[in-house]
């Protein structure tokens, strides 16, 4: 049986496209054996603010060196910053779904975990279990994947394909079509889908709706059936 096959780092409560991808693969993976790069998505992500416009939520980071790996990046749990991002949500208290996500919320938080890359993988399985989504989220570091060699940035992908039994197909956000060499990919067998997703607006707190925001904004506003058609509405380019 042939498998789609989606790859993605980490993120933390990525928005509702990131979602859409592991939904509509067989398998997900969180790519955690490359450079963790500094203000990208793996460590924070954007909400509502109080007064108007979006602001971020974010986790903090003990230090590290400059070429360290996702999965070698710690969280400093000595502030406390779980509290820190519920009181930054209190303000959607009035939201229709607060308190389900507040308790999708403080499931994730539970347990102290120690590098961001599991903690983020605790909180896609919690927000995915929410959601009704069954794909399994698996960690790179953990499959104990044997792959083929990676010569060029765009063969992670390929080479992770390759080494799992049934994947036919990989499919990757739009952003990564100036990316991956599609000849490559079609050489060895392997199909390669861009998933454009379809940011609908919702109603939103204030007069001037945001797109892009963290999955907790789409959840606080939308119960699970609007959010799954919501995930639904994509175009394969």
């Amino acid at each position: 049986m042939s498998k789609r096959l989606g790859i993605m780092q980490p993120y933390f409560m990525p928005y509702l496209g990131y979602f859409s991808l592991i939904k509509h693969t067989d398998i997900f993976i969180l790519l955690d054996e490359v450079q963790f790069i500094r203000h990208g998505w793996i460590e924070r992500n954007r909400i509502l603010k109080q007064t108007g416009g979006w602001q971020y939520i974010a986790v903090p980071l003990k230090s590290h060196s400059q070429k360290t790996m996702i999965k070698e990046i710690e969280i400093n749990n000595e502030m406390p910053w779980k509290n820190r991002i519920l009181d930054q949500l209190s303000h959607y208290r009035y939201a229709p779904y607060y308190w389900k996500v507040r308790k999708v919320l403080e499931e994730a938080f539970r347990d102290e975990v120690h590098d961001i890359a599991h903690f983020n993988l605790k909180c896609l399985i919690e927000v995915c279990k929410y959601l009704e989504i069954t794909t399994p989220i698996c960690m790179y570091s953990d499959m104990g994947l044997t792959i083929e060699p990676v010569n060029a940035a765009d063969e992670w992908a390929l080479s992770i394909c390759k080494a799992i039994p049934g994947v036919t197909s990989y499919w990757n956000p739009p952003g990564g079509k100036s990316f991956f060499d599609v000849d490559k990919y079609h050489r060895n067998k392997i199909e390669i889908q861009f998933q454009q997703v379809e940011l609908l607006e919702y109603e939103q707190k204030g007069d001037l709706f945001i797109s892009g925001l963290s999955i907790l904004d789409v959840m606080m506003f939308n119960d699970i059936s609007t959010i799954n058609k919501m995930l639904d509405r994509y175009n394969l380019l």
